[in-house]
């Protein structure tokens, strides 16, 4: 298979390298060959953290090129629209539906965005909107967030289901194995708004 090119943005804290992780995971689990890159800079501080995952038949670098994502998974929809830039023509867009004031704005130091909705439609006219926080609460774990939208993901990518949940047993292993159910809801509940 081509090579298939994700990139997961949002800020430290939001769980996006363990979602990556786990990406990465089931992709190897499926026989694909897997590259990962991050960038977390100042991830502790509520920076943007990014990650890209490539798989395919033969992936020689981990890094994506701009303009050249198939899928763009934005955990909130300020950093979707910063790295834009990073989704190929055509490819699709799962979004977080929630938005995080960064701290340059919410000091005083930079000025919020100016017509943001507005932006947000154009930029992404076909968005997949996941209300992952909400999904999170419903399961009983705020912190289930982002495998709700691992979920949502699991619905895009070339590899069975099964894969994924295979990934998400060998990850949650020794005293984390007790979050082992309420992760898969929230993964189930994240992949069931894709699929319907």
């Amino acid at each position: 298979m081509k090579t298939v090119n994700v990139s997961l943005v949002g800020v430290g804290g939001q769980g996006i390298l363990l979602t990556a992780n786990l990406l990465a995971d089931a992709a190897a689990l499926s026989g694909l060959d897997v590259k990962k890159s991050e960038i977390h800079g100042m991830a502790q501080r509520g920076g943007s953290v990014i990650s890209s995952v490539r798989f395919g038949d033969e992936v020689h670098s981990p890094i994506i090129p701009e303009g050249q994502s198939d899928v763009l998974v934005a955990f909130d929809r300020l950093e979707g629209l910063r790295w834009q830039g990073f989704l190929a023509k055509g490819g699709k867009v799962l979004m977080n539906n929630v938005d995080l004031v960064p701290v340059t704005v919410s000091s005083g130091l930079q000025q919020p965005v100016t017509d943001f909705e507005a932006r947000l439609a154009k930029a992404f006219p076909d968005v997949i909107m996941v209300d992952a926080a909400k999904i999170a609460d419903e399961v009983g774990n705020a912190r289930t967030m982002n495998m709700v939208i691992a979920g949502a993901l699991s619905a895009l990518v070339p590899f069975e289901e099964s894969k994924w949940i295979e990934a998400m047993e060998q990850m949650l292993t020794g005293p984390k194995a007790k979050l082992l159910p309420v992760n898969k809801e929230a993964f189930a509940r994240g992949r069931k708004v894709v699929l319907g």
